[in-house]
């Protein structure tokens, strides 16, 4: 055994490992710069139709390339509530399958005798996707070169990894080794080990097509390690899984469990098979014949989508098994607070990571508008019986305002963000500052209203009625002001404008017909002076409402 072309191959191996990850890394961002429109819209439609769950699981795994990014995503939403457990199980169920697409590339890369190899064809679009990224000028050529490069360089660490298969296949030691390797459930364990330590289920994949196609290994052991695969690629989702919430960690169980199911299954089947002298291999040899890099990636497909069709029916079952695997725990004080749409593990997916940051906000908005209520309430009847929700909903809004600008800013430096949403969130940070100023100013209304109750005092019922007023016209306002920003809607912007004019002209009627009634004796100047305030502050909100609006005009 020649010690120098040993070292060779493992090093050459290394090469075309690192080689394939890069290009999986390059191709997935591209995709999804490429696709964050339709990848936001698609997750958005999230239900509890099981076959809508798997198809988007399906369609935006093999839109970006990545199941991992796909469950670790999935596990964000479920951490932030936005999803149950259940659409959670059926969107991990269709990552299962969009993954085999990799598979099917890579498949169809391994062809070609005598004449020129599809791989050497597809390695050329490295090439071509390159020369497009560094000489386009338009940001969308660069993206489509970026795909065209990152698709390339998967074949041209395909080609490193079959050469080095290859020079191990003249090694009889080597060949003699692995096919000592045998035992079925030796082969899954060691698929799912090495799957675990590469973090991607697609390299081992097209490891065991190299192996299969060089003969390093037989069909059945190449599914068995494939089998393996699928359970060492759950080491992504029980890392995301393990600091987030309960529901968080349950979801990386499904999706283990999941896996772990399937194989189970096929391994039973396997057995039943053997006294007949059946295998995976000898039927899928009789299926696609003459081509073992197709039998095994239809094996691979062929997995995935039965164990999700035996699986789906027994979603409930699953959920209620996880749920006791990972019961609830009691809330910890410090845990009052938390993003609601926005969790660590949406980074993995940038675009849909910027629909959740615009819930995020229009959550907040909503929750500075109830303070706001709750404020002007107090003001004029004096009531403090809300005080304690206020407060805890001031706080609220100033720990969103600290925890998602921390949040924008990670986004904000993600490659694979496009040009529309890195615009958006240029003007994020100015729209969370300027919600969570609204909250200010109805903590000052409060303190108008603190020292009119103290002082024995309170506003006429002239001014209780144009306050009143005022509140309906914030109401319109707010509802104006956030269908412009939710819906990027110009016409909704006029109308929110105009309104935000009415009270710039209201609030100085008001001021003007109070310090009528101060001359006529009806109010008291300390009053007076805490509704001038009052007014002043409201006119403020208005302000601040109006900019989130105004902030779409970034994105024209």
């Amino acid at each position: 055994m020649d010690l120098s072309t040993i070292i060779t191959s493992v090093l050459t191996l290394l090469a075309g490992i690192g080689v394939f990850l890069v290009a999986c890394q390059i191709m997935s961002s591209n995709l999804e710069a490429a696709s964050s429109e339709k990848l936001k819209k698609l997750f958005s439609k999230a239900s509890d139709n099981k076959l809508i769950g798997v198809g988007i699981g399906a369609l935006g795994t093999a839109a970006i390339q990545s199941s991992g990014a796909t469950t670790v995503m999935t596990i964000g939403f479920v951490n932030a509530g936005i999803i149950s457990l259940s659409q959670a199980a059926t969107i991990i169920y269709g990552a299962n399958i969009g993954t085999t697409v990799t598979a099917q590339i890579v498949a169809m890369g391994m062809f070609g005798g005598n004449s020129i190899s599809t791989g050497v064809i597809f390695s050329a679009f490295a090439g071509i996707g390159a020369f497009l990224g560094l000489f386009s000028k338009k940001s969308g050529f660069r993206t489509i070169g970026g795909i065209l490069a990152g698709f390339g360089l998967l074949f041209v660490g395909l080609e490193l990894m079959s050469g080095s298969m290859e020079a191990f296949s003249g090694l009889e030691g080597v060949k003699s080794f692995l096919a000592g390797i045998s035992s079925p459930l030796l082969l899954v364990l060691l698929g799912a080990l090495l799957t675990a330590l590469i973090q991607s289920s697609s390299v081992m994949t097209s490891i065991a097509l190299a192996m299969v196609v060089t003969g390093l290994i037989g069909i059945d052991q190449g599914i068995f390690l494939t089998m393996g695969s699928n359970i060492g690629s759950c080491v992504v989702a029980l890392i995301a899984g393990i600091p987030g919430s309960t529901n968080a960690k349950r979801t990386a169980m499904i999706h283990l469990l999941f896996n772990c199911s399937g194989v189970l299954i096929f391994m039973l089947a396997a057995m039943v098979m053997d006294p007949f002298g059946l295998s995976y291999g000898h039927l899928f040899g009789r299926l696609f014949p003459g081509v073992p890099q197709v039998q095994l990636a239809m094996f691979h497909t062929a997995f995935n989508v039965i164990t999700v069709l035996l699986m789906l029916p027994l979603t409930g079952a699953l959920v209620s098994i996880v749920t006791k695997m990972v019961p609830d725990k009691k809330k910890a004080l410090n845990e009052e607070f938390s993003l609601k749409y926005v969790d660590v593990n949406m980074l993995r997916t940038p675009p849909v990571a910027v629909l959740q940051v615009k819930r995020e906000i229009l959550r907040m908005a909503y929750v500075a508008l109830v303070n706001m209520d709750r404020s002007l309430d107090m003001a004029t009847r004096l009531d403090f019986g809300e005080k304690g929700n206020f407060e805890r909903d001031e706080r609220g809004l100033n720990f969103i305002n600290r925890e998602l600008i921390a949040f924008v800013v990670q986004l904000s430096g993600a490659p694979s963000l496009g040009h529309r949403d890195r615009a958006y969130l240029s003007g994020t940070y100015r729209n969370i500052r300027d919600i969570e100023r609204i909250g200010d100013y109805a903590e000052n209304i409060v303190e108008y209203a603190t020292a009119l109750s103290k002082g024995g005092e309170q506003f006429s019922d002239d001014a209780k009625y144009e306050i009143s007023q005022l509140k309906e016209l914030l109401h319109r306002l707010y509802r104006w002001a956030m269908e412009a920003y939710i819906d990027e809607d110009l016409s909704a912007l006029e109308k929110a404008n105009a309104i935000e004019e009415e009270i710039d002209d209201y609030t100085r009627r008001m001021e003007e017909g109070h310090i009528s009634r101060m001359e006529e004796g009806i109010c008291t100047p300390s009053v007076g002076a805490q509704y001038l305030e009052l007014s002043s502050n409201a006119e403020r909100i208005a302000d601040h409402m109006i900019n989130v609006a105004k902030s779409i005009r970034s994105l024209k």
